[in-house]
């Protein structure tokens, strides 16, 4: 064997044979756990089948957010890739979270512009206007219809230095919105984003408050809430959430450097005590998504960086007797 010995292949193929025979346990221990235990697909990949090979097969997952793929967000896909994503998914044994839209991730008409909305989304959805909206949205139901999910994710548009003059119409937008789904057997889910108006965990207990509907819930990101300047997201700002809404939680790191500046972390790593986090929502009777979105690219692939979080996240669901 040119390059590699003997004792080293045999090391190797060992090694390989041991995580196989291991993974029935893996995949047991998944499925006892309290939460649906996932990953955002384009964290490991634009690859829709080499994405869902991973999270199945070497993160012995069976559940998968769907956010963008062969480099088109979820929301401009074609019937076509629709069907061969379905048929990804079955060949792999994947359930679907969420549609992982970006709905409302635009700019408020009549305010002033964001200084967020100018840029692209981060995950390459382009932005686009007020108007397209509820287009976005009845795209995004029928998605979640096709994918069998009855979750789609949602922001509160980007974030203004001063949203007080426009945060009744808002919220009442988002309540109409939530309303229009729930009519049609869907929630929207509202992602705490570090770059919209609902970005702290303080910010998304007001706005769960102030949107009275059952049909949008929260999804608690505390990470994204420690990157807007809350380095008290939690255990502080959780306290003051409405734990039966909460039906959607995004795992990842986030860390202050010695320059006061936050960056992100792999999940185990930084300011949120994901073991903690993971405990409390146990003891708080939270039975849903649990969703590694990485961010963190301190590897040398997307998908390098994502199994170094894994690694952090299965520790930490491990310690709190939640895998």
């Amino acid at each position: 064997m040119t390059g590699l010995s003997r004792r080293s292949f045999l090391g190797g193929t060992g090694m390989a044979a041991a995580a196989w025979m291991a993974r029935p346990l893996l995949m047991a221990q998944a499925k006892s756990s309290p939460f649906k235990i996932a990953v955002i697909n384009d964290e490991i990949s634009q690859d829709l089948d080499h994405a869902c090979y991973v999270a199945s097969h070497d993160f012995s997952m069976s559940w998968i957010e769907l956010r963008s793929m062969w480099g088109k967000n979820v929301t401009n896909l074609n019937a076509e890739d629709v069907d061969k994503a379905l048929k990804i998914l079955a060949k792999y044994n994947l359930q679907v979270t969420d549609i992982a839209s970006p709905l409302f991730k635009t700019d408020w008409p009549g305010a002033p512009k964001s200084p967020y909305g100018s840029k692209d989304d981060l995950h390459g959805a382009a932005e686009v206007t007020f108007k397209e909206q509820d287009e976005i949205l009845e795209r995004s139901i029928a998605l979640a219809k096709q994918f069998k999910t009855d979750k789609v994710r949602c922001f509160d548009f980007w974030r203004l230095d001063d949203v007080a003059p426009h945060r009744a119409a808002i919220d009442e937008k988002l309540r109409s919105a939530a309303e229009s789904a729930g009519k049609q057997g869907i929630t929207l889910i509202l992602e705490n984003e570090f770059a919209c108006n609902t970005a702290t965990g303080r910010e998304a207990a007001r706005t769960m408050n102030a949107v009275k509907t059952p049909h949008l819930a929260l999804n608690w990101d505390p990470a994204n809430a420690v990157m807007r300047g809350e380095l008290d997201a939690f255990p502080t700002a959780w306290e003051g959430l409405p734990k039966d809404r909460i039906h959607h939680c995004h795992c990842k790191g986030a860390v202050k450097g010695a320059d006061g500046k936050i960056d992100w972390s792999p999940v185990g790593k930084g300011i949120i005590d994901w073991t903690a986090q993971f405990r409390a929502l146990k003891q708080a009777g939270y039975r849903g998504v649990v969703s590694l979105e990485t961010h963190w690219h301190g590897a040398a692939t997307p998908e390098e960086s994502t199994r170094v979080s894994w690694a952090g996240m299965k520790q930490a669901l491990t310690d709190a007797g939640a895998l």
